[in-house]
């Protein structure tokens, strides 16, 4: 049997029934209050149905302040915590661990959708951001802590922490966003400091059979890649965390960093000592033969995106068909609603570059 179908333990939680997770992919589906919406509910609960072992939510706000797009998932108010129930049960119901990624857009919240200015670790001239005072940040912290809560009432079996794509975490690690003065800022240590409170306080706070990750992009963004590499042993070596996620844009690119290249980029942290650690690769995985190639290269699972986006039965297609073929892009706008897309989602998807036939 391929190794995509094979299960997968975790230090807390339940197995996952296979390699096949489900990205966390924005999608402007949700009500304008951060509340569930059937849509939404429709796309998640298709791809669960469709075979992937953990079906993840997109980025869901932990701050009104943090919201990052239009249609956004909320996870700040205890009035989702109705909707958020329903999901979970729904995919759990598939055998699907169910999984809600936290968010805070931090100065990439639009100011136009939060209705201020949004903040950051330090001020940004491009964004209008402000700087955080140290009381914030230590209530930013708390209120990641409060979401992850609201997601283990709601019955989630846990979390994944959102560290990448110049979102607000990813600032804090980041030099050039991150110019703070106090120990949230300066060393590496410090830059680093907000993931390692985040997650011992999910820690304390839930369930010690909740699960918990983190997702990194390891460059871009202001971010050096052996800064992150290290980060990612901390995470790794620190006995707190079930998953790292690793957004890699393609999973077989180089670093951008010159003196690093001749190797992989995914391979910087496959290298890694793990312990008990489950480590998983995003980035144009398409196929199953990339699927499979990625697996090869050291990961223990990996993340669907567009191609989930194209197929929501992936993992059972390839189950059912070694020699499974996806369809190929520009699909057409029939495709993706038949897929579990509503008018919303394909419109952003129509914003992708060769992803959806123009009308």
């Amino acid at each position: 049997m391929s190794q995509l179908l094979q299960p997968l333990t975790f230090t807390s939680g339940p197995t996952m029934k296979n390699r096949f997770m489900l990205a966390p992919l924005t999608n402007s589906q949700s009500h304008e209050d951060g509340v569930l919406s059937d849509e939404e509910f429709n796309w998640l609960t298709m791809r669960a149905a469709g075979g992937f072992g953990l079906t993840m939510t997109c980025a869901a706000h932990v701050q009104a302040i943090g919201q990052g797009f239009p249609g956004q998932l909320g996870v700040f108010a205890d009035k989702h915590i109705e909707g958020l129930s329903h999901l979970a049960a729904t995919i759990k119901a598939h055998e699907s661990i169910a999984i809600c990624q936290l968010h805070h857009a931090g100065m990439r919240s639009p100011k136009e959708l939060i209705g201020t200015s949004p903040v950051s670790p330090s001020y940004d001239e491009k964004t209008g951001a402000r700087g955080l005072s140290t009381e914030e940040v230590e209530l930013l912290v708390q209120d990641f802590i409060a979401a992850a809560v609201r997601c283990e009432k709601a019955g989630f079996d846990g979390v994944e922490i959102h560290g990448a794509h110049s979102y607000i975490l990813c600032q804090f690690l980041s030099k050039e966003n991150n110019r703070r003065e106090d120990h949230y800022g300066g060393s590496l240590e410090n830059r680093n400091r907000i993931f390692f409170e985040i997650i011992e306080g999910i820690r304390e706070a839930c369930g010690e059979n909740f699960m918990v990750g983190v997702r990194l992009s390891p460059e871009r963004f202001g971010l050096e890649l052996l800064e992150v590499q290290t980060l990612a042993q901390q995470l790794m070596s620190g006995g707190q965390i079930d998953f790292l996620d690793m957004s890699l844009w393609d999973v077989f690119k180089e670093p951008i960093d010159e003196a690093l290249q001749g190797r992989t980029l995914m391979s910087f942290f496959t290298e890694l000592n793990r312990d008990e650690v489950r480590l998983g690769v995003a980035g144009k995985i398409r196929t199953p033969e990339e699927a499979e190639k990625a697996l090869a290269a050291g990961a223990d699972w990996i993340m669907l995106g567009r191609a989930a986006i194209l197929h929501h039965d992936f993992p059972d297609r390839y189950r059912e068909d070694p020699g499974f073929t996806p369809v190929e892009t520009p699909i057409s706008r029939e495709h993706l609603a038949a897929e579990g897309l509503s008018e919303a989602f394909i419109a952003y998807m129509a914003t992708w570059e060769g992803f959806v036939e123009k009308e």
